[in-house]
C-alpha cells in the first residue's frame, strides 16, 4: 500500500510517500514559503506524477483530538466536525490540518484518508496527571492537560525498545523532543503517563518562539501595567517569546551556541535556561515513573546539539547516569541510527535518534485500514467476573505467616483452571491504614503479590500503580500479618482490567496476547459502561472470561456481592467492540532498518 502522508504548517507543507509492503519511502518533499494550505496542496499530484507514484490513502497529521480519540480514525464529516471543534484548543494548528483535508478530498475523491492526532498518544495519561486544580466548570469545558508530539514520542518509544532490543513494556523511558517545538515526554512500560505540554502547546519547555511554563497571573498583571489585551498576550507568548525573546538574535540554537561561545550574555542566558528547564522535567518524570531506563532526544536540537545534550544530562549522575563525552561528540545521525552515548556502566542508557514522524504517520494509517475485527454480534458474549482484593503468596511466605511446614487449604476451585481461593486470610497493613481479612489464592507462585481496588490505595496511604499480574517492579512496600508472623514485602497492584481468552477463542476474533481492546458491558441494564484499554491475555487453557475489579464493578452498576476472590456474575454481558490500533507490534512490523530514504528537494 502506498501512503501519502501530509503535515500541513503555517510556512510550510511536508509530505511523503511510503509502500508499507517493502516498508521503504519512495518519496519526500517539502513546499516552503507557503501562501496558504490549499495552494500549496494542489502541487502535491503534480510531484507524484513527475516520480510515476500513485497512493492508496492518504494521512494527514492533526495537532488536536481533544480527550475523543485515542486511535487513528478514518476521515469522514463526524470526524472533520470533531477536528472543527477541537480548533478552540488548537487556533493555530487544526485549520491548516482541515484546509489540507479538504483540498485532498477534492482531489482524491476515492481515496481513504486518516486522521492521526499528536494528542492520541497521550490519552493514556492517568486522571491525576491531566488534571488542572481549577473550578469544576472550567474542566467540564475541556480544561485538562492534552500533550502534543505524540506521533514522534511514539515512534521514539518503539525505535528505543527495537535498539534495544526489549519490549516497550520492559522500560521507563524519557522522550525529549527538542526543536522549535519542544516536549518531554514519560512512558512508561509503553504508554504515556505524562507529558510536558498542556491544554496547548504553550506549556512545559522554552521552545523557539513559546515560552513554555509561566506563571498565569502575567495576564493580570500585563493588562493592568502594559494594557495588553488577552489575545496580544497570547499571541506574544507563542511568537515572540522562547528562545528570540531571551537570545535576542533568533530561535535557532545553532545561531544562538555561536554567540554565546563569542561571549554574548543573552546567548549563554538562552542556553541555560533551556537546558535546565529540559533538566528539571526528566528529574520529576524519573520521580513519576520510579526511575528511568532510558533518556532519548529527538528533534533538531535534540539530534544535532551535542553541547546541549551533555549541558541537560550534567548532573544526573544521581539517577544512575554517565554520560560519555566522547560517544556524545561522535554522533551522525543520517537516517534511523539511534546510538547510545552513555558509559557502559551507566544505569540510564542515552539514545539519540531522527524522528521520522511522517513514517510513523503511514504505519499508524497502514494499521487503522487494515486492522479487522469481526463484530462482536458474531460471537457470544464474555461472562464477566468481579475479582476483590486477594494475595498470591510464596511456599516461604507461607511458612513465616503461618508457621513451618504449614500448607494452604483449598476454599473451593475459580474459573480459570487450576486456580483456587483458599480458607486462610491475611491482613494488609500501609503506612496509613490497613485491610483485614484479605483472602490468599493458590497455589503459591515464586513471588508475593497483593491486589486491590484504587479506593483500597487510599485506605492504606499508599499510592499503588495499575499494572498486569507479575509485574513488581517498583511497586510500594506493605506488610502481611498473618497468625504466626508478619512480613514485609513488595508487590501492591491494582491489576490491570484484562480478559483471560483461550486461544481458540482469541484467533476467531482476531486476536492475540497484548492487544489492548475496548468493551461495552450491560450493567443489569441499570447503566452501560465502555471499558477502554483492555489486555488481552491468551494461553489455551484459559476459559474465557472478563475480569474487573470492585471499583469497576460498581461504575457499571454490577451486583457481585462485594466479597470473594472471583466471583462470576450472572445475566452481564460483554462485548469487545474495538481493538486500539497502536496496542500491538510485531517485531516484522515495526522494523526500521530495512528502510530506504529518498530525499528530494
Amino acid at each position: 500500500m502506498n501512503i501519502l502522508t501530509i503535515n500541513a504548517g503555517s510556512s510550510s507543507v511536508k509530505f511523503a510517500v511510503f509502500d508499507t509492503a517493502t516498508n521503504k519511502q519512495l518519496y519526500k518533499s517539502e513546499i516552503e514559503r507557503v501562501v496558504s494550505v490549499e495552494e500549496a496542496v494542489r502541487k502535491i499530484p503534480d510531484f507524484l506524477i513527475a516520480e510515476n507514484i500513485k497512493i492508496d490513502a492518504i494521512g494527514h497529521r492533526v495537532a488536536h483530538g481533544g480527550a475523543k480519540f485515542k486511535d487513528p480514525q478514518l476521515i469522514n464529516a463526524e470526524i472533520i466536525k470533531a477536528i472543527e471543534d477541537c480548533i478552540p484548543l488548537a487556533p493555530l494548528h487544526n485549520p491548516l490540518s482541515l484546509a489540507g483535508i479538504k483540498v485532498t478530498k477534492e482531489i482524491w475523491p476515492n481515496i481513504q484518508q486518516v486522521a492521526v492526532f499528536d494528542t492520541a498518544f497521550h490519552q493514556t495519561i492517568p486522571e491525576r496527571a491531566y488534571t488542572y486544580a481549577v473550578p469544576e466548570k472550567w474542566r467540564a469545558i475541556g480544561l485538562r492537560r492534552y500533550g502534543f508530539h505524540g506521533t514522534s514520542h511514539k515512534y521514539v518509544m518503539m525505535r528505543v525498545a527495537e535498539e534495544l532490543k526489549l519490549p516497550v513494556t520492559h522500560l521507563r523511558i524519557i522522550s525529549c523532543h527538542l526543536g522549535n517545538g519542544a516536549s518531554v515526554c514519560a512512558i512508561e512500560r509503553g504508554v504515556s503517563v505524562d507529558t510536558s505540554m498542556g491544554m496547548t502547546s504553550l506549556e512545559g519547555l522554552v521552545m523557539g518562539t513559546r515560552s513554555g511554563d509561566v506563571d498565569p497571573g502575567i495576564f493580570a498583571y500585563l493588562s493592568h501595567t502594559l494594557g495588553l489585551s488577552v489575545d496580544e498576550i497570547e499571541m506574544a507568548l507563542y511568537k515572540e517569546s522562547g528562545l528570540i525573546a531571551l537570545s535576542g538574535i533568533g530561535n535557532d540554537m545553532r545561531d544562538i551556541e555561536k554567540e554565546a561561545s563569542l561571549g554574548n550574555k543573552k546567548a549563554q542566558l538562552a542556553i541555560q535556561v533551556y537546558a535546565y528547564r529540559v533538566r528539571k522535567y526528566i528529574a520529576s518524570y524519573a520521580g513519576v515513573m520510579g526511575g528511568v531506563d532510558v533518556i532519548a532526544f529527538t528533534g533538531g536540537i535534540g539530534e544535532n546539539s551535542t553541547s546541549m545534550r551533555k549541558r541537560i544530562c550534567e548532573r544526573l549522575d544521581y539517577l544512575g547516569l554517565n554520560f560519555d563525552d566522547d560517544k556524545n561528540i561522535s554522533v551522525k545521525l543520517t537516517d534511523s541510527e539511534a546510538p547510545q552515548i552513555q558509559m557502559d556502566n551507566s544505569l540510564v542508557k542515552v539514545l539519540v535518534t531522527q524522528s521520522h514522524e511522517q513514517w510513523m504517520i503511514a504505519q499508524e494509517v497502514f494499521r487503522i485500514l487494515t486492522l479487522k475485527i469481526t463484530p462482536a454480534s458474531q460471537f457470544p458474549p464474555i461472562p464477566i467476573a468481579v475479582s476483590a482484593h486477594h494475595i498470591h503468596l510464596t511456599d516461604q511466605a507461607v511458612e513465616q505467616l503461618f508457621g513451618k511446614g504449614y500448607k494452604l487449604k483449598i476454599r473451593n476451585q475459580l474459573s480459570q483452571p487450576g486456580f483456587w481461593a483458599a480458607e486462610e486470610t491475611l491482613d494488609v497493613i500501609g503506612p496509613h491504614g490497613e485491610i483485614k481479612n484479605m483472602r490468599v489464592l493458590g497455589p503459591c507462585r515464586d513471588f508475593i503479590q497483593i491486589e486491590i481496588a484504587e479506593t483500597e490505595a487510599y485506605i492504606l496511604g499508599t499510592d499503588a500503580p495499575i499494572r498486569l499480574s507479575g509485574d513488581r517492579d517498583g511497586t510500594p512496600i506493605v506488610t502481611l500479618r498473618g497468625p504466626k508472623g508478619s512480613i514485609q514485602t513488595e508487590g501492591l497492584i491494582i491489576a490491570k482490567r484484562h480478559i483471560h481468552m483461550n486461544t481458540k477463542d482469541a484467533e476467531a476474533r482476531g486476536l492475540k496476547q497484548g492487544d489492548q481492546v475496548e468493551v461495552a458491558v450491560d450493567g443489569n441494564g441499570d447503566r452501560d459502561l465502555i471499558f477502554r484499554d483492555v489486555m488481552i491475555r491468551v494461553d489455551p487453557k484459559y476459559v474465557t472470561e472478563m475480569h474487573i475489579d470492585t471499583d469497576e464493578a460498581n461504575a457499571a452498576h454490577i451486583h457481585h456481592g462485594g466479597v470473594g476472590a472471583l466471583m462470576p456474575v450472572k445475566g452481564i454481558a460483554a462485548h469487545i467492540t474495538h481493538r486500539h490500533s497502536h496496542a500491538h507490534y510485531t517485531e516484522q512490523s515495526f522494523c526500521l532498518n530495512c528502510r530506504e530514504e529518498k530525499e528530494v528537494a
